[in-house]
C-alpha cells in the first residue's frame, strides 16, 4: 500500500447524461479529482462528458469505451487510470445520483483511518425505494453470508464505496471479474477471500423518480445467479482459512 493517502473519484457512465452533472458538480465541491468513464454510451451523452470534463481542466479526466462493457468493466478502467495518475484509492459513485454524496468526508475519513480495508456502503432507504428490489437484495445478502462464512459484508451491492486500489488491481489480473451487475457483489466477496477487510457505514440512497437504471431482469438475475453458485463451490476449498479469520 502507497504511504500517502491520496484518493479520487471514479464514476461509471452509461446515458445518464441528465444526472451526471449535478453529481460531478456535488463531487467536486469536495475537492476530489474525479474519473468518469463513458461506457459506450449514446452521443448526447458522450456529449454532456466531452463537455464536464473541458469545463474542469486538470480535476476531471475522461476514459471512453467505444462499446459497452458493463458496469464492472467501466469500474475498471476507471481503476486502470487511478493507478496511471498515482491515486491509492478509489471512491466509486453511481451517476445516477442515487448516493447521498454529502457523505463523502466520513467514508473518505474511514478509508484514511483503515487505508488497507474496503469502506463498504450499507443503505439506508427513503420511502423512493421499489419494495420488490428491496426485498430482492436480501436473497444476495444471504448468499453473501454463507460465502463468506460472516455477516462482514452487510450489503454486497450498494456502489457507493472507497476501495484500495493495490488489492483490487492485483485481484483483476488473476482472476476475471464479472463486468456487470454482478462485479459489485463478486469483488466485495473475492477481496474478503484475499483478508481485505470490510468497513460498513450506513449512508442514504434514494431512487429519483427520472433515473435511469440499466438492471436488465433477466439476463443480470442469471448473471448474478451464476455468480453465487460460482462463488459457493469457490468458497468450499477456504472454509478452514475463512473460520480461523471468523474465531480471531
Amino acid at each position: 500500500m502507497p504511504d500517502v493517502f491520496t484518493p479520487c473519484v471514479v464514476i461509471p457512465v452509461y446515458n445518464h447524461e441528465h444526472a451526471i452533472g449535478k453529481v460531478l458538480a456535488q463531487v467536486l465541491e469536495y475537492g476530489m479529482p474525479c474519473i468518469l468513464v463513458d461506457d459506450g454510451s449514446s452521443p448526447a451523452c458522450a456529449a454532456e462528458l466531452d463537455r464536464l470534463a473541458a469545463l474542469h481542466p486538470g480535476r476531471v479526466v475522461l476514459e471512453r469505451h467505444t462499446v459497452n462493457q458493463g458496469k464492472g468493466g467501466a469500474v475498471l478502467t476507471g481503476f486502470a487510470r487511478a493507478a496511471r495518475e498515482g491515486y491509492s484509492h478509489v471512491l466509486q459513485v453511481d451517476a445516477d445520483g442515487q448516493h447521498a454524496v454529502a457523505d463523502i468526508p466520513r467514508f473518505l475519513d474511514a478509508a484514511r483511518a483503515r487505508p488497507q480495508a474496503v469502506v463498504a456502503g450499507c443503505p439506508v432507504y427513503d420511502e423512493s425505494v421499489p419494495a420488490l428490489r428491496l426485498y430482492a437484495r436480501y436473497l444476495t445478502h444471504v448468499w453473501v453470508w454463507i460465502n463468506t462464512l460472516s455477516l462482514a459484508i452487510r450489503d454486497s451491492m450498494c456502489g457507493f464505496r472507497v476501495y484500495p486500489v493495490a488489492p483490487v488491481l492485483a485481484l483483476a489480473k488473476r482472476r476475471r471479474l464479472g463486468l456487470r451487475m454482478n462485479f459489485d457483489i463478486e469483488i466485495l466477496v473475492r477481496l474478503y477471500w484475499d483478508g481485505v477487510e470490510v468497513v460498513n457505514l450506513p449512508t442514504k440512497v434514494g431512487y429519483p423518480e427520472d433515473g435511469v437504471s440499466h438492471f436488465q431482469a433477466w439476463t443480470d438475475n442469471v448473471l448474478i445467479t451464476r455468480m453465487h453458485v460460482a462463488l459457493f463451490f469457490g468458497m468450499l476449498p477456504r472454509i478452514p482459512s475463512l473460520l480461523v479469520r471468523r474465531w480471531r
